[in-house]
């Protein structure tokens, strides 16, 4: 299954937890895997507390180890002056596997699953699931 979602870039962080819930309570799978993935090298997905304290938190935190105004190499090669949103990708990954107990995610009581997007632009962005089904199943 698919989506799609539109960002506003410049690490947008939103919350997707409802829409994996969705699509898995569809599959029926009641034992698995859920896998979440978004074509992209200026993405990530993880899991947080959605709440606006550790939103702000983590977004210093990103800037902290990769910054927005960095003199990134990448700017100098493209002039896309992205560089930051590739390293940031690459530190957090643009997928996340989530088990699936009695047919529904594994997650912490408040743990989400999110979706980064660190662009210096406005995407539309393409998340993928696979919801893999246990052999015991």
């Amino acid at each position: 299954m698919r989506f799609s979602i539109s960002t506003k870039g410049f690490t947008d962080i939103i919350d997707i937890t409802d829409q994996i819930s969705e699509i898995l309570k569809k599959s029926k799978v009641k034992d698995g895997v859920c896998l979440i993935f978004c074509p992209g090298s200026t993405c990530g997905l993880t899991t947080i507390e959605y709440e606006s304290g550790l939103i702000k938190d983590l977004k210093r935190a990103l800037e902290i180890v990769a910054p927005m105004s960095d003199n990134y190499e990448h700017c100098k090669r493209w002039g896309d002056c992205n560089g930051f949103s590739h390293i940031r990708s690459a530190l957090l990954k643009p997928f996340l596997a989530v088990p699936i107990e009695d047919g529904k995610l594994v997650l912490g009581t408040w743990q989400n699953l999110v979706f980064l997007d660190f662009d210096n632009r406005p995407r539309n962005r393409e998340i993928i699931v696979k919801v893999i089904k246990s052999s015991s199943d």
